[in-house]
């Protein structure tokens, strides 16, 4: 036999080789070692769902009261523990996401495992991106589909027991259209992640250089400019600016003017029941949304200069 006769097959060789997604998998770390990010707000969810069960005999009765209001009270009165529930598993996200933050990069160096991570072949601003994308990105979308299934089986669960009672299960699912509430739900989520970014910038900031009670260094900077322009000049411009950052959400997200409910000494509570509410070209030019991101930017930045040169504590 010729040795032109004889043929040899060489194996192909992948053209390339399979991207390693450094970012993805660091985002996959935090969330196997930090289990609180889903389970802070699944037991917040848990509570609510014991709650109601509980209460869910008088469910009838109440629906029954809400019968004898005006229309625009009657919506809000059946709204109300839908949305109680939502905002308390938000509030429960929001909480986690803080304290996630404050210990992200203080915890690494605590237990000295940073040596292991930056033995690795990740950067260290694709780690700091890992932390902040959990707080901006993966508490929101967690929160967004927990809310969703608690409102879900409260529904189902109130449906029921209205029906064995002898009131019509309609009405509710009228009053809260769960595709649209879930619209609004997304919507909402996104503004607020937005909008509480400088938060957890500074959280992660005071992460990466405190070396001990990252709480207590994450707050006094604040509570001391606060008491100093109050001493000094009798007012509280500054505590109210930061008052209005941690618990609002943008005010120009959302036009409340044409909708609202009016209640007992001429008190006001919002309403959120038309896509036209929503007004994002007027959230996205504001300049206070600008400025925080800016400000969130910058602490990532000086939070991933200090992982670069910060050893374990």
């Amino acid at each position: 036999m010729n040795a032109s006769n004889i043929i040899t097959e060489v194996p192909n060789k992948p053209s390339a080789s399979t991207p390693t997604r450094p970012l993805y998998w660091s985002v996959r770390r935090e969330l196997w070692e930090n289990k609180s990010i889903y389970i802070g707000p699944l037991i917040a969810a848990a509570v609510i769902v014991f709650g109601f069960l509980v209460s869910i005999g008088h469910f009838p009765q109440r629906r029954r009261a809400a019968l004898l209001l005006d229309e625009s009270v009657r919506h809000a009165a059946i709204q109300l523990p839908y949305s109680i529930a939502a905002m308390v598993i938000l509030m429960t996200g929001i909480i986690v996401g803080i304290f996630y933050c404050l210990d992200a990069l203080y915890g690494e160096r605590r237990d000295r495992s940073i040596l292991f991570w930056k033995s690795l072949p990740v950067s260290d601003l694709t780690s700091v991106l890992a932390k902040a994308s959990v707080a901006l990105i993966v508490l929101p979308l967690v929160s967004f589909f927990i809310i969703v299934a608690t409102q879900l089986f409260m529904l189902i669960a109130g449906s029921i027991v209205l029906s064995m009672n002898g009131l019509s299960a309609s009405m509710t699912w009228q009053h809260f259209p769960m595709l649209r509430q879930s619209v609004f739900l997304l919507y909402g989520l996104v503004v607020l992640a937005l909008w509480h970014a400088p938060t957890y910038g500074w959280c992660l900031l005071v992460s990466s250089w405190a070396r001990r009670a990252t709480f207590l260094w994450a707050i006094l900077p604040f509570a001391v400019i606060s008491i100093f322009e109050w001493v000094t000049f009798n007012t509280s411009h500054f505590y109210s600016f930061v008052k209005n950052r941690l618990f609002s959400f943008g005010a120009e997200a959302f036009d409340f003017s044409a909708a609202s409910v009016q209640i007992q000494h001429g008190q006001h509570i919002p309403t959120l029941d038309s896509f036209s509410q929503l007004t994002p070209g007027r959230y996205l030019t504001s300049p206070g949304l600008w400025l925080g991101l800016i400000f969130a930017a910058t602490c990532v930045a000086v939070a991933v200069r200090f992982r670069r040169s910060q050893g374990p504590i």
